[in-house]
Parts: structure tokens; sequence; C-alpha cells
């Protein structure tokens, strides 16, 4: 983990940095339907594993948007900063699922900081962003994610 002390300073001496890549986390299958609750996206080759046993991915995957969501706890073992008021997720500038994530594997998160521009109070940060998925050439998804840190 990154931790950064120094606040705003600190977060723009990362321009560049590879942060590395968390701890592996697997992907379950109680973890899929809670997602589906919470979401109300109930399709089959999520939440009916018979049924997506028999389809095209040979058994449940998990939804796209799971996959991003994860990013959140993810990123926050790969870097922590101290010296600030807030840090807000300021959204995405793109976003693709290129592997389907299917119950039972582990992902990762690998980042690495792409810019830090001042904004009034603080910086915006951009990160690029890989789900990486234990044993498989292709990621489960790649993103350019946009953070405000306030100080």
């Amino acid at each position: 983990m990154t931790t950064i002390v120094n606040g705003i300073d600190g977060i723009k001496s990362l321009v560049g940095k590879d942060l590395g890549a968390s701890e592996w986390l697997e992907i379950t299958q109680e973890r899929v339907n809670t997602f589906a609750d919470a979401t109300d996206d109930h399709q089959w080759i999520h939440v009916d594993t018979e049924r997506a046993t028999a389809g095209p991915f040979g058994g449940p995957i998990a939804h796209g948007y799971l996959t991003l969501s994860l990013v959140i706890p993810l990123f926050g073992s790969l870097l922590k900063v101290e010296g600030i008021s807030m840090g807000v997720n300021y959204g995405l500038e793109k976003v693709r699922f290129p592997t389907p994530v299917k119950v039972g594997a582990r992902i990762r998160l690998a980042a690495t900081v792409v810019s830090v521009e001042d904004v009034p109070g603080g910086v915006q940060s951009t990160f690029d962003f890989t789900v990486q998925i234990d044993g498989s050439a292709k990621p489960a998804c790649v993103a350019r994610t946009v953070y405000r840190q306030y100080a």
C-alpha cells in the first residue's frame, strides 16, 4: 500500500506511479446474489446457477457493474491519503468489460496514476485501473477513473 501523509502535495508526487496490485478477492455467488438484489438485476446468467451452467459462460458470472463497484475497496487497499479533508469519486472517462468474471474466480486491482491537476480547493487525480482475473490473460475490467481530493 502507498500511504501519502502530506495531502495534496503528496498526491501530486504520484504522477506516473504504478501503485501495484491489490490482494486477490474471490467472487462468491452470495456476493453476486446480493448485488442482484440491490440493483434489481436478476438476469439468469448471474443468479440461476443451474441454467447458467448450461449457458454461454459455463456457469454464473458477476455483473459487470459489480466488478466495477469492487474497484472501490480494492483501490482503498492500494492508496491511502492522509492530510486531506475529503476525497470523492468524480467519475469515469472510460470503462470496458473484456472478460466476464465467473463465480468462484479471484480478482484483483492494478492501478497507475495518470495525472493530477489543480482544481479549486484541491486536486483532480486520474487513474488507470485494470481488474485482473487470476489465471486469465485478459482483464475483467479496464477503466480510467477520476477522483477529487480536497485540502
